[in-house]
């Protein structure tokens, strides 16, 4: 399986289940009658990044991931105080700018060493960045931004964690 393959429809797909996640929480919110901006400051420990910015990094990544793929410069995201909607709005850019990346935009990738941000200097060969780095700190940012929202008592399960699955008859 290409890296293309093995990361970008899956990140794609993990972010419009994010879109699920909001729809509850305005849901949640609205019937428990609270703002539903509330929930973008709640943490499940204090030295957490709050909801907000787990959902900011689920943004990035695969735009941060895509640059790096095809040896371009990756966008320097904020951290800003988004609202829900401007949230929903990012994802949407990024669900768009994902699917206009195509594989043969890759080609050559595996081969790249790529420069780790946070350790100037040194760098990891394509595949094990994917698979070592990127894709694990994409779903542990996921499990942490639904984890915040069970923690605060909305009802989300596994399946609006992972979606709807391709079923065959057999």
């Amino acid at each position: 399986m290409s890296l293309y393959d093995s990361s970008f429809p899956q990140m794609t797909r993990m972010l419009g289940q994010v879109l699920v996640w909001l729809d509850k929480a305005e849901a949640y919110a609205q019937q428990k009658k609270f703002d539903p901006e509330v929930l973008l400051a709640a943490r499940i420990a204090p030295d957490q990044w709050p909801f907000r910015r787990q959902i900011q990094t689920l943004i990035a990544w695969p735009v941060r991931l895509g640059a790096l793929l095809t040896g371009a410069e990756p966008p320097q995201f904020e951290t800003r105080d988004e609202t829900i909607a401007e949230l929903r709005a990012r994802i949407g850019k990024t669900i768009e700018q994902v699917k206009a990346l195509k594989p043969e935009q890759l080609k050559g990738a595996e081969d790249r060493t790529l420069p780790l941000f946070f350790l100037p200097g040194k760098g990891m060969k394509a595949p094990d960045f994917v698979f070592q780095f990127a894709l694990p700190n994409f779903y542990f940012h996921a499990t942490t931004a639904y984890s915040i929202l069970r923690h605060n008592g909305l009802d989300v399960g596994k399946s609006d964690f992972i979606g709807s699955l391709d079923l065959r008859d057999l």
